[in-house]
């Protein structure tokens, strides 16, 4: 009798295996309190935190060269002996009382229309949800005008009109876009057609009023930093003092958000009061800033959508964001002040012609996607 013996069976041959998704990696830092207390966790990711202070090197760089820069230049060593308080005399009122206010006013209105912008496209989930589009900073325009051209007020009242005018206009875009919720595409497309009529309203003001009148508030309506002082540093101190630290608190529901209101929801996040506190967040940054320098265009739109590129990390970015901004208004006011010396453009022309060519790349970016 003959013993069979079993075939063996063929094993499978090994299927290819597709790479992993990348997955960005985030580091815990866990802090125990004496006292037995649960440890406080936190956590950071490394790419952001190395886009953020590579941002923080490069506007210190714009700033120190922006003070040794004009009419009368001064050496890198002398610009830092004054802001280390022992500085010639001459260099230090030049530094002190004539460049350091107008750059600490850039970096303090850039950093706030960053943040602002960040804030608004997290709750609008799109990149068009910026201020400048959906008809905040034309609001806080309008509130001006009608200061300036109506009641001939002053400087003060400029500004409470500017904040008046934008609060106002964020309140109307909320109501007209809530139908048992703020939904976002409805915010972005109620916020583009008050932007329309409010621009429609501000070309009536200048058209009406006198030559001299329309030309100073043309003028503020391309947005400047000229003759700006520490009267406006301590404006947008106080107002990134109050409002910053209140965005920083909504990053993590606002990162929940991203999930989907039903998910956040689910999660215990209460969203109508999230979006509802960002944008009066977002409307205090965007009023103030633009109090401060006109309604300076594209900073809101252009820096939170570089540093979502830079980071390639979710969440709403409002750090590295607020930095960039700071960054991007910086360099656009130092082109406008050296670009055709003695003659100071508006840095609201050099914002608008960095997000032009922004936007450009963009379409390109997606014109040759589509191709492929």
């Amino acid at each position: 009798m003959t013993s069979r013996t079993p075939l063996a069976r063929p094993r499978p041959a090994p299927q290819p295996q597709s790479p992993p998704p990348r997955i960005t990696r985030l580091r815990a830092l866990r802090l125990s309190p004496p006292g037995g207390r649960p440890a406080l966790s936190v956590r950071w990711d490394p790419r952001a935190t190395a886009v953020c202070l590579a941002l923080l090197l490069a506007a210190a760089a714009t700033g120190v060269w922006t003070l040794t820069t004009g009419d009368f230049r001064i050496p890198v060593p002398d610009v830092l002996r004054v802001l280390a308080g022992d500085g010639n005399p001459a260099y230090t009122f030049i530094v002190e009382e004539l460049r350091l206010p107008r750059l600490l006013t850039a970096l303090l209105t850039g950093s706030a229309l960053g943040l602002s912008g960040a804030l608004f496209q997290n709750v609008a989930r799109n990149p068009l949800g910026s201020p400048d589009v959906i008809g905040f900073t034309v609001g806080s325009a309008t509130g001006a005008l009608v200061t300036i051209l109506v009641l001939s007020a002053g400087t003060a009242s400029v500004a409470a009109g500017s904040v008046t005018g934008c609060a106002v206009t964020g309140a109307a875009v909320y109501l007209l876009a809530w139908r048992g919720g703020a939904a976002t595409f409805r915010l972005v497309l109620v916020g583009i057609g008050v932007s329309a009529l409010l621009s429609s309203a501000n070309a009536y003001l200048i058209a009406k009023a006198s030559f001299t009148d329309a030309q100073s508030a043309q003028v503020w309506l391309t947005g400047s930093l000229n003759g700006r002082g520490w009267q406006h540093v301590g404006t947008m101190t106080a107002a990134l003092a109050v409002l910053a630290p209140a965005a920083l608190l909504l990053a993590r529901p606002l990162r929940m958000l991203e999930m989907g209101e039903d998910t956040a929801s689910a999660l215990g996040v209460r969203t109508e009061r999230v979006k509802a506190a960002a944008l009066v967040v977002g409307l205090g940054l965007t009023a103030l800033a633009t109090a401060v320098a006109g309604p300076v265009p594209f900073i809101a739109l252009v820096a939170p959508q570089v540093v979502r590129r830079l980071t390639r990390s979710p969440g709403p970015n409002l750090a590295p964001s607020a930095v960039l901004g700071a960054l991007l208004l910086a360099a656009s006011d130092l082109a406008a002040q050296r670009m055709l010396a003695p003659t100071q453009l508006p840095v609201g022309v050099l914002t608008g012609v960095v997000g032009g060519c922004y936007l450009v790349y963009v379409l390109a970016r997606q014109w040759r996607a589509g191709q492929g």
